[in-house]
């Protein structure tokens, strides 16, 4: 415990599956986190799963994270909760698309490319600026950093599997936020700021809930995903977030993490000797 003692922390889309799961273990190893829901409903809803009384080191702030005067907002608001300073910033905050007309690339529409595009790959843009010019002015600390900015994408900007998954603007804005976290990297190593990237499988959240009930998905998860079987957990991804985030981590910089329980590795189908027991 206390691996994240002192550090004050921002997790944008922290209000339910994997954001707010990684919300539980930050608090759990003692930081001090603001987390960021898009509605006020949806902050009241991530708060109150803690019960009658949330504690007192968490604030939760609504805010469009792909609106530029709500991401300023944002972060001023959570520099006065945390007194100034940002050791952390968590980008969660992301949508599947296919309600908008996202799918293969000859079936995605204008408004599925865009919408995708924009609450994944703008809002990660958006926050990451605001991280970085905030801490680029913060004092390097007893750790050596200036600051982490840990982001979200996804296996599939580079381990597709069309015929479950197959939605080009969800994996074109995860492979845009890949890209932006390793130039960034690059750029603010010398600064000693670092930044890292998780890349999730199937996590059983509620953004994954069509996925995840799918029978057919479910059985080809069966091998896809060996070391589950099946969907990941939500706590897989926090504990994940945890060490690229904590100060022992703090020589690691341009990480791509896959928490995949094994897709990035698998066929996604097992041969028919396996399938019917046959050694």
């Amino acid at each position: 415990m206390g691996r994240l003692d002192g550090v004050r922390c921002l997790i944008v889309g922290g209000t339910s599956g994997i954001g707010l799961a990684t919300v539980r273990r930050f608090l759990a190893e003692g930081a001090t986190v603001v987390t960021c829901g898009r509605t006020p409903e949806s902050c009241g809803e991530g708060l109150a799963t803690f019960g009658p009384s949330p504690p007192t080191n968490l604030k939760a702030i609504p805010a469009d994270a792909s609106a530029p005067d709500e991401v300023e907002r944002l972060f001023a608001e959570a520099l006065d909760f945390l007194d100034g300073r940002l050791d952390v910033v968590f980008h969660v905050a992301g949508i599947s698309g296919r309600r908008f007309g996202d799918g293969p690339l000859h079936e995605c529409t204008d408004e599925g490319w865009d919408v995708v595009l924009n609450a994944n790959a703008r809002s990660t843009f958006l926050s990451n600026r605001s991280a970085v010019r905030q801490m680029l002015s913060q004092p390097i600390d007893a750790h050596g950093l200036r600051g982490t900015v840990l982001n979200m994408a996804s296996v599939l900007a580079w381990s597709p599997a069309p015929d479950y998954f197959g939605t080009i603007a969800y994996a074109a804005s995860k492979g845009a936020v890949r890209a932006m976290t390793t130039a960034s990297a690059s750029r603010y190593a010398r600064d000693r700021i670092r930044f890292n990237l998780i890349a999730p499988a199937l996590i059983e959240t509620p953004m994954a809930a069509r996925a995840c009930g799918d029978p057919a998905i479910r059985s080809y998860l069966e091998a896809k995903q060996p070391m589950a079987g099946g969907p990941g957990m939500a706590e897989d991804c926090a504990e994940a977030a945890l060490f690229l985030c904590e100060p022992a981590s703090r020589f690691t910089t341009g990480v791509e993490l896959n928490v995949d329980g094994g897709w990035c590795v698998s066929e996604g189908r097992l041969p028919p000797a396996l399938n019917s027991g046959t050694p």
